[in-house]
């Protein structure tokens, strides 16, 4: 995965650092332009959930992506999570369909697994479809929040009059904003490409371990591709960003990322879009990192030097997943024994032969381990633990990100030629209050 800025596309220069959430919008709101061909509403309402116990009203948005015309040209990776939610099961079956024109999306619910979920979605794609006048066929139903209750369908239903009618062009931002669950903040990305370009916005900040996660990811272009192209695209970018991704291990039931061009800007190579594409993912990826439930640290693991590109992956996934590394890199304390352990616990259960002597791991710019041996000592310990501090976030800080710096933990092995990355986050009291109070 690479944060280069492409020279052949323009992509707007990685973050700069803020100092408070108003300075972070202002920076959105210079890059949430939406493509021609687009048009998004929001909208929220108040309901009382019938599985709660209490009868205090919750809050639920309501948001609508939809392109001018019906296109042929959309595509959608899916969650592998053997016990998929609603939409997730709709949404396979619709990507038979010629067409698509839009996608609703609510927070708070998940819509998954309840007696009456397929139907739920249906229902809203049907009302929707009335108020647009397209056939329910073409929409889409995406759903994120508590797993097992039940949509508030007449409140929804309510709801989308003032969907419909409130769809305008211009920014995405307030899309972006509606769809967070426990995100810290909205995330947007943008690249101009020929005379169009394409514009990224995600949600997700806790159960992400794809393929795929607790994450939304909608890809809106204006730039002519045709359907079987633009779903290969999709597919090699969300493999080169999503999934090398993990917050805590956890691979969710509901959640996916969609493509669809409205096709009304010239087209440009292949080559050039899935750069496009695949950069604006990878930025996408490490945002919903860094926004991580309780994030303190983004750790990026490189492999190297494995018999293949997917065992090294695994083994990078290995050691952000680790509680004990996560929990090392939380607390500052540079205990790189931890990240040996954690691989060998890797190679040991995967049956992957790799001799000691020719391993050597990096952390940020020390050698901790060579030739069979760790490297380390007092001097080298206290460096490393300023190193850790300096990439450190404060998970109490919501609003925006406070910078883009990781962790950088290199391991280079000798047997083969196989590389592969992670992007994970450290583990924080902050992100256990978080889930152990998510419903109340």
């Amino acid at each position: 995965m690479s944060f280069d800025r492409p020279e052949a596309i323009g992509l707007a220069p990685e973050f700069p650092e803020f100092s408070t959430e108003s300075e972070y919008r202002r920076y959105l709101s210079t890059v949430a332009e939406l493509p021609a061909g687009f048009r998004v509403s929001t909208a929220s309402i108040a309901f009382i959930p019938s599985e709660r116990p209490t009868l205090e009203p919750y809050r639920m948005n309501l948001s609508l992506i939809c392109a001018d015309e019906p296109t042929e040209s959309f595509g959608g990776v899916f969650t592998r999570n053997a016990f998929p939610g609603a939409p997730v099961i709709l949404g396979r079956r619709r990507m038979d369909e010629p067409s698509i024109q839009g996608v609703v999306i609510n927070n708070k619910i998940a819509n998954v697994r309840s007696t009456t979920g397929i139907r739920d979605a249906e229902r809203i794609t049907e009302v929707l479809g009335r108020e647009l006048h397209a056939a329910p066929e073409k929409l889409l139903s995406v759903s994120t929040g508590i797993i097992g209750w039940k949509l508030p369908i007449p409140e929804m239903e309510g709801a989308i009059p003032e969907l419909v009618s409130g769809l305008h062009a211009g920014s995405a931002l307030d899309v972006a904003d509606a769809i967070m669950t426990t995100d810290s903040f909205p995330k947007v990305r943008r690249v101009a490409l020929g005379e169009g370009s394409v514009v990224g916005i995600a949600k997700g900040a806790g159960m992400i371990e794809p393929n795929m996660a607790t994450m939304l990811v909608f890809l809106l272009t204006d730039v002519a591709i045709d359907r079987e192209a633009a779903r290969s695209l999709l597919r090699t970018s969300v493999d080169g960003s999503f999934n090398t991704i993990s917050v805590d291990g956890d691979m969710s039931t509901s959640d996916m990322v969609l493509l669809l061009s409205s096709g009304v800007k010239p087209a440009v190579s292949e080559a050039m879009l899935g750069d496009a594409i695949g950069e604006l993912s990878s930025r996408l990826a490490a945002d919903i990192v860094r926004n991580g439930e309780g994030t303190g640290h983004v750790i990026h693991v490189q492999v190297s030097g494995l018999p293949d590109n997917a065992t090294a992956r695994a083994a990078a996934k290995a050691i952000v997943n680790s509680p004990l590394v996560k929990t090392a890199m939380y607390g500052n304390d540079p205990n790189v024994g931890r990240i040996l352990s954690a691989l060998g616990d890797y190679a040991g259960n995967a049956g992957l032969a790799i001799e000691p002597e020719k391993v050597r791991i990096d952390v940020g710019p020390e050698t901790v381990y060579a030739a069979g041996a760790f490297e380390i000592d007092r001097e080298k310990e206290i460096r490393l633990s300023e190193y850790l501090k300096s990439a450190a976030l404060n998970p109490r800080l919501l609003g925006y990100p406070q910078h883009q710096r990781s962790v950088e933990i290199r391991i280079a092995c000798d047997g083969g030629a196989g590389v592969g990355e992670a992007i994970g986050a450290d583990l924080s009291d902050q992100y256990v209050r978080e889930n152990a109070d998510y419903r109340t």
